[in-house]
């Protein structure tokens, strides 16, 4: 007879998906370079290009959980 106490199994980590990332960070140095809050002489460019990129860039999906904690618990009780 097998006997499995508590069995887990981890998911993989996968790492965060930073959408605009890179035009957001260009937006707030130039902010703190320049102190242009309203983004409407020195750092409107920068601005454009996170607006665009919030615009088109499309949302991950969203990742199923893996079942196989759910299944291994279902059967662990058929084990014992």
């Amino acid at each position: 007879m097998i006997y499995i106490q508590k069995l887990r199994v981890r998911p993989k980590k996968t790492p965060p998906y930073n959408m605009c990332g890179a035009q957001l960070a260009s937006m707030l140095s130039c902010w703190a370079a320049t102190s242009d809050f309203q983004s409407q002489a020195a750092c409107k460019e920068a601005a454009e290009t996170l607006f665009h990129c919030m615009r088109t860039t499309p949302l991950p999906k969203k990742l199923h959980k893996p079942t196989i904690n759910y299944h291994l618990a279902r059967l662990s009780k058929k084990i014992q």
